[in-house]
């Protein structure tokens, strides 16, 4: 062996496994708009999605970002926008991802940028959610 050439495999092996235990717990960021101001909902992977609460949006929206699985399998990925009445909220949007999930170290852009529009006044709440630490 050429001299050096453990150090590259030894290190090249300890840098697989430094990136692999970066990936072992995915993360949904999702930034929530509502009136001019940004909330930022973020979701870990749980095994009940039912007890995953929704976020206050500026009093008249709730948001709900699920991510379903285990271990570093995501199952699927579900968001709620909900708009807030005096009775009761209202589903206006419910979006479902399934797998296969981009894979990586860096964030990545799993929504695109939704609007949504509800209410007598046409009320818009605007969001985008990103998925990262997703192991391959």
């Amino acid at each position: 062996m050429k001299p050096g050439t453990t150090c590259r495999f030894v290190c090249t092996l300890g840098a697989v496994a430094l990136q692999q235990g970066a990936l072992a717990a995915p993360l949904l960021r999702c930034e929530v708009t509502y009136a001019g101001a940004t909330q930022q909902v973020q979701a870990r992977m749980v095994d009940d999605p039912y007890s995953v609460p929704s976020v206050d949006i500026g009093g008249r929206f709730h948001f709900k970002a699920v991510m379903v699985g285990r271990g570093e399998h995501i199952e699927s990925i579900a968001l709620y926008a909900y708009l807030d009445t005096r009775r009761q909220p209202i589903l206006v949007q419910e979006a479902k991802y399934l797998p296969p999930y981009h894979s990586g170290v860096t964030p990545y852009l799993l929504t695109g940028e939704q609007h949504i529009y509800a209410g007598e006044v046409e009320r818009e709440l605007i969001y985008h959610c990103t998925l990262e630490g997703v192991a391959p």
